[in-house]
């Protein structure tokens, strides 16, 4: 189990190739410009989807890999469908871009080390969160997982699956691939509106902790269309300038922070920030280098 220290954890949504939008918001959190050393207060995870759509989807895990090396406990990163399709056996989807053989290794190297996990637990004074890349649904938290009370005994499950004959529940497909909304859709393809949200609206007071997750929203940035249902909407605000949906579970909250950078950006976001808090990632092997 790996501990960060108290004090802001950044959550950084889907940043998929933007190595320029990356750097970027490093810097106005603190970290050097040269040497990117970050502040001694910060600490940072990333949900998946590193790779893809943007233009340089090496020069991300360069600048990561950077970062893990010098500063092997400040980076926390979590594996998105994007980075499956290098995980798996087998592709799960057609991608019009692959990523080049060290980019691929890389990706490998980490997962095997326990240098890239399912999910991290972010602890504040407030409660705990549960980091998923796609968010953890009710049905994978009841079935899967037996109902954890806390975000660290769910990221500890779902961590101890990796390298285990239950690993390719990680995988587990939802809507996205299979066109078919499956409330226990895993933590790297749960859809926000139709699985994550919708999973839990039976009875939205058992969710024991807030979630924070990437991959999908449930607003179409662009024409701002909303993509859930009506009651969903009724306990969602939202925050444009920085691109995160915010949703009332119960007691707790589910934010959204795939900022959809697609294949241009330009236009303003930020990640997550939690104050006064650590971030707790159970069965990680690795220190994050390598």
């Amino acid at each position: 189990m790996t501990a960060a220290r108290p004090g802001r954890v950044a959550v950084f949504g889907d940043i998929g190739g933007h190595v320029d939008e990356l750097y970027t918001e490093l810097v106005r959190l603190g970290a050097d410009p040269d040497s990117l050393d970050f502040p001694d207060d910060l600490t940072v995870v990333q949900v998946g989807d590193l790779v893809h759509r943007g233009p340089d989807s090496a020069g991300v895990l360069q600048l990561v890999h950077q970062i893990r090396t010098d500063q092997p406990d400040r980076w926390f990163q979590l594996a998105g469908n994007h980075e499956a399709q290098y995980l798996e056996p087998t592709p799960r989807f057609d991608w019009p871009e692959t990523l080049d053989s060290e980019s691929t290794d890389l990706l490998r190297h980490w997962w095997v080390i326990g240098a890239m996990t399912p999910a991290a637990a972010i602890v504040t004074p407030e409660g705990e969160w549960l980091a998923t890349h796609a968010g953890l649904t009710e049905g994978f938290w009841k079935r899967s997982l037996s109902g954890p009370a806390s975000a660290t005994e769910a990221a500890e499950a779902l961590n101890a699956m990796v390298g285990s004959d239950r690993e390719p529940l990680v995988f587990r497909a939802g809507s996205m691939l299979t066109g078919a909304v499956d409330l226990a859709a895993g933590p790297l393809w749960a859809e926000a509106g139709s699985e994550l949200l919708a999973s839990w609206q039976g009875d939205p007071s058992i969710m024991p902790f807030s979630q924070v997750h990437g991959h999908s929203s449930v607003i179409d940035w662009r024409s701002h269309r909303f993509l859930a249902e009506s009651r969903t909407l009724t306990r969602t605000s939202f925050d444009p300038g920085r691109r995160h949906v915010t949703t009332r579970v119960g007691s707790q909250l589910v934010v959204g922070i795939d900022p959809v950078l697609g294949r241009r950006a330009g236009f303003g976001w930020a990640p997550l920030v939690l104050q006064r808090a650590s971030v707790v990632v159970p069965g990680r092997i690795g220190r994050g280098h390598g």
